[in-house]
């Protein structure tokens, strides 16, 4: 299968758009991570976004949340390809699918505190805010989208399974045009409650080492505009399974990711030899990078160049699947891949696997995993490819 990625946008920490993101994630150096304190006292780094938001439309202003402010800025990046690439396509053949953890719960954190002080909720505050169909309602106003609308919202994996739904929208004929990809903001919510599973690290993530112990939490959006014929960037196959191991921790033989990516091979008709790169899910806790480092080495044993992008950005929770596809198609247009950012400690439990050192390639990059992994043992395995 082949479905063209007719254009993409993206903001996070390092950055917004293809070019200064490209800049960042290229670059030989750790950025976009910051130190901070959770208003529990403990310490963090969190990968804030620091790009000025879009202000949303007045008549969308029930919709109003940072979470949509950071959608609308991502979809800005894509708007003029859009429009042109709907003209003559009936309003109900194009779709929406995103993806997120939280959606303007941030919003709704202030609004409580706002009550707690006051007694009363702020005036501009609405319940659709944080209802999880928020982005996804908010992008189809904004559009004039009639065609299927919805969120998905299963954990760190979201992102990637609203491209895999986008997907199927397409081959299925329902949609002509998808727009999909995934948003999420930081918020108390999701620090304090991973806090409480006790997987944040009061230091820089360090994915795959032996002195790793947590992740930091970012927050991220990247859209991606679809359609059901092949193009210079295309989704080629992807791959979906469920653990159905334990509520947080993925099961540790890797089960469940070894056969998301081999069905995403399988669809995208490849051998595990064809991928150039792979966008490691790399979480920088315990039990995931054990997990991933067998999985991959079952699969593609140590010789294709691996590395995680979490200790740039940290871990964007529903947006990851999304803003890691979007670093993937980077790789493929630049021809180049990330570094893996960490302290080089080798821990000898893990599988091996050839994490990168250099951002250079031996050869073009034209074949691209990014794998995403999630509570419940959500995974998602997506494989992204150049024109032939």
């Amino acid at each position: 299968m082949k479905q063209a990625i007719v254009d993409f946008g993206l903001v996070s920490s390092i950055g917004s758009g293809k070019e200064e993101t490209s800049k960042h994630l290229f670059a030989d150096k750790r950025s976009g991570l910051s130190e901070t304190t959770l208003i529990n006292g403990k310490k963090s780094f969190i990968g804030s976004v620091q790009t000025p938001l879009a202000e949303i439309p007045a008549e969308l202003k029930d919709l109003k949340s940072r979470n949509n402010q950071l959608l609308l800025t991502v979809f800005k990046q894509i708007e003029n390809s859009f429009n042109e690439l709907s003209k003559g396509i009936a309003q109900k053949k194009i779709g929406i699918v995103l993806g997120t953890s939280t959606s303007g719960i941030s919003d709704v954190e202030k609004a409580f505190s706002h009550k707690h002080e006051n007694g009363e909720f702020p005036s501009d505050y609405h319940y659709k805010k944080h209802e999880m169909s928020s982005p996804s309602e908010f992008l189809a106003k904004l559009t004039n989208c009639k065609g299927p609308v919805y969120t998905v919202s299963c954990a760190c994996s979201s992102g990637s399974k609203a491209i895999a739904s986008a997907s199927r929208l397409l081959s299925s004929g329902i949609c002509n045009i998808v727009i999909c990809g995934g948003v999420d903001t930081l918020c108390n919510l999701t620090l304090l409650g991973f806090d409480s599973l006790e997987v944040i690290s009061e230091k820089q993530s360090i994915p795959f080492s032996k002195n790793r112990d947590g992740i930091n939490i970012g927050e991220a959006g990247a859209l991606f505009l679809m359609t059901n014929k092949a193009g210079k960037l295309n989704l080629c196959g992807y791959g979906e399974s469920s653990d159905a191991y334990h509520q947080s921790a993925p099961d540790p033989e890797g089960a469940g990711a070894i056969s998301a990516m081999k069905n995403a091979l399988d669809l995208a008709e490849l051998n595990a030899s064809d991928i150039d790169y792979i966008n490691l899910h790399g979480t920088s806790t315990p039990q995931n990078d054990f997990m991933e480092a067998k999985a991959v080495n079952s699969v593609f044993s140590n010789t294709t160049p691996a590395s995680s992008t979490k200790s740039l950005t940290g871990h964007t929770l529903g947006a990851a699947g999304a803003i890691e596809a979007a670093f993937s198609l980077l790789c493929i247009e630049n021809k180049q891949f990330p570094i893996h950012h960490w302290d080089g400690e080798v821990d000898e439990t893990l599988a091996d696997i050839q994490l990168t050192s250099s951002t250079n390639s031996d050869k073009s990059l034209k074949y691209v995993m990014s794998n995403s992994y999630a509570f419940g043992g959500n995974n998602c395995s997506l494989i992204f490819g150049g024109e032939s």
